[in-house]
């Protein structure tokens, strides 16, 4: 099982171009004993939208695949981060139809459910 702490070591070695976001992100939270993911993810998020600008088609491959991964082998906290803290994000990006091109079959079902919660209000469940 994929557990929080383990995720952004995925991320970073099939995304070595988030590196440096990654570095900052650590350097600015150094100290804190539990890191606010959730922000990186939002950086991340963000980064994955500059790659499909960029069509940078084998990192973001790579990275879907994690993320897939983060959903289907994930602990709790993984899962509903890569839900609530990723795709929710990725989906308030101007190219988030571009971005959905990438998701893999587990990632495609809560896509399509945060979809359903913020056009219809239906709750988020496993």
């Amino acid at each position: 099982m994929i557990d929080k702490h383990e995720m952004f070591e995925l991320a970073l070695k099939a995304c070595p171009s988030f590196e440096p976001m990654w570095e900052e992100f650590i350097a600015e939270w150094h100290g804190e004993k539990d890191l606010p993911l959730y922000l990186a993810l939002g950086d991340l998020s963000r980064h994955i939208s500059t790659l499909v600008e960029e069509k940078q088609d084998s990192e973001l491959n790579a990275l879907f695949a994690v993320i897939e991964r983060w959903h289907t082998e994930g602990s709790p906290y993984v899962r509903e981060a890569a839900t609530i803290g990723l795709l929710e994000g990725l989906q308030g990006e101007s190219n988030a139809r571009s971005i959905e091109l990438y998701l893999l079959p587990e990632s495609k079902i809560w896509w399509a459910r945060v979809n359903e919660f913020w056009e219809n209000g239906k709750l988020i469940s496993e």
